[in-house]
């Protein structure tokens, strides 16, 4: 087996993954090739994965075992020339089928190949089904394994569902009925892959682990909460998806959403998979839009239009290759919501994301209340709140803002920050998200997944504002915005209102 950093080895304390057949649905798309067959050989290097353990990649173009490997070296060329020996050892395990999940005759071929690398590779009949397949193909996805058998071991069978899981609360809802037809809710792993960032489970920790954070974690002491998913590139080649998504669809109702539910959460009475997602879902039921029945006044949508310099032009969103020059699709969103319960009653949850935006980031933003009365002058006129600012990317980390006393005779204060990243502090960067996630899928377990009522309570929380799009997209218009910078002023003008602003970082 490879050599890897000592250094890791010492730090991590990670589950062993049985024997496991991982069959990926969609094996000749983008995802297979960026994402997560580069996580499975990062999990080899780690030594994570048993030698019982094999990848079968299945899709519809006629491609052999060999062409497979050829074409995940490929991908992989950067990584490989470093790791050329570990590389041979791990592509021993890629194998190949076509399959066309709409065709019976081509499941049962499938079933019967399974069985044959079973015996090769002494999985024991222990497999994951990934559907890294367009969304519409969820529910035939899953009919089809379970038609064909694929299913019926609860404890040895298992299936991965990318989002976006529904388009809005019925069709979640109709999802999940369908799905939870063909197998149990706890074989159903619905993905997202912010979930698998080592920041984002810091959070749990964070909170947790540390008696100073949780007396303050309400609305005693939090005036409110910032979520953001900053993104520079704009849409590139998914125009396609996107056109009918949007960045309510695809960013929103999962990502940020989820990010929501696990800074809000209340602890849960021990580290269990169900009590976390027990204390999650309790989180979105709770949840609402801060003006659910005027939903256009906590709302802003927008779309970048050109930006750049003469010699490095950006093309503005209608101009992108695929995208109607009429397009209505927002490629940014900001919102306001409000989580009515005991902790956080009163506290605005102000979430926004959006695409070519001046940086690429992911944060959370936690801003205390002023002290009740100002004693010292401040070098920035007035005191700055206190805040926690929880790095999800690129710099992975946590920094605490707070005033101390400046230099020299005068009493005078000024804000400093405690920067605390996991590059410096553990000498390494974290994985990828998807490293994790498919760790835990073929583990069985579903901390770090999204289960069904939680699907329906993101979905329905945003329902008022998919209503309005659909029905009366008027009152809820599109604001350009000039690409590289933070957005259309409207947003700006929504947490103005609050006598608030947005975090510049």
């Amino acid at each position: 087996m490879p050599i890897t950093n000592p250094l890791r080895l010492g730090l991590r304390q990670e589950r062993v993954i049985p024997p496991q057949c991982l069959v990926i649905f969609g094996a000749s798309g983008d995802l297979t090739h960026r994402k997560l067959v580069p996580a499975l050989f990062e999990l080899f290097l780690q030594r994570r994965l048993p030698s019982e353990f094999a990848v079968l990649g299945c899709a519809r173009r006629p491609w052999s075992d060999e062409f497979f490997r050829e074409r995940m070296a490929e991908s992989l060329q950067e990584k490989i020339k470093d790791n050329s020996l570990a590389w041979e050892q791990f592509s021993k395990g890629l194998f190949y089928e076509p399959v066309d999940l709409q065709k019976a005759d081509d499941v049962i071929r499938l079933g019967e190949r399974l069985n044959a690398i079973d015996r090769l590779k002494a999985t024991h009949n222990n497999r994951t089904f990934y559907l890294s397949v367009a969304p519409k193909f969820y529910g035939n996805g899953c009919r089809a394994l379970a038609s064909a058998g694929l299913l019926k071991d609860p404890k040895r069978s298992r299936v991965v569902i990318e989002k976006p899981f529904g388009r809005d609360f019925s069709s979640a809802r109709d999802l999940n009925e369908l799905v939870q037809n063909c197998a149990l809710e706890s074989q159903i792993f619905r993905i997202d892959h912010y979930l698998g960032k080592e920041t984002v489970q810091n959070i749990l920790v964070l909170r947790f682990a540390n008696t100073i954070f949780e007396p303050i974690w309400n609305r005693n002491y939090i005036s409110n909460v910032q979520i953001t998913a900053a993104e520079t590139v704009g849409v590139e080649e998914r125009a396609g998806y996107y056109e009918t998504s949007g960045a309510l669809r695809d960013m929103v109702q999962n990502h940020l959403t989820q990010m929501l539910a696990i800074t809000a959460m209340e602890p849960p009475g021990h580290f269990d998979p169900e009590a976390i997602r027990n204390e999650k879902a309790k989180v979105l039921q709770a949840a609402r839009l801060a003006n659910e029945n005027e939903p256009w006044k906590c709302c802003v949508r927008g779309q970048y239009s050109k930006g750049g310099t003469t010699t490095n032009p950006i093309n503005g969103y209608r101009e992108e290759p695929g995208v109607n020059p009429n397009s209505t699709t927002e490629t940014y969103v900001a919102t306001k919501l409000f989580i009515e319960n005991w902790r956080w009653q009163g506290v605005p949850f102000y979430i926004r994301t959006g695409k070519r935006l001046p940086k690429r980031l992911s944060e959370v933003v936690l801003t205390f209340r002023e002290a009740p009365v100002h004693l010292f002058d401040s070098a920035s006129g007035s005191p700055t709140p206190n805040q926690l600012i929880l790095r999800i990317q690129p710099d992975e980390g946590a920094e605490f803002r707070f005033e101390v006393k400046s230099p020299g005779s005068g009493m005078r204060s000024r804000a400093v920050e405690m920067d605390f990243s996991y590059d410096q502090t553990f000498g390494e960067p974290s994985d990828e998200g998807y490293v994790r996630l498919l760790a835990d899928a073929m583990l069985g377990d579903p901390t770090l997944f999204t289960r069904s009522d939680e699907v329906e309570a993101a979905w329905r929380l945003y329902t008022p504002l998919l209503e309005l799009i659909g029905d009366s997209p008027w009152q809820l218009p599109i604001y350009p915005y000039e690409s590289g910078t933070w957005g259309p002023t409207a947003s700006d003008d929504l947490l103005s209102k609050d006598l608030l602003l947005w975090r510049r970082p």
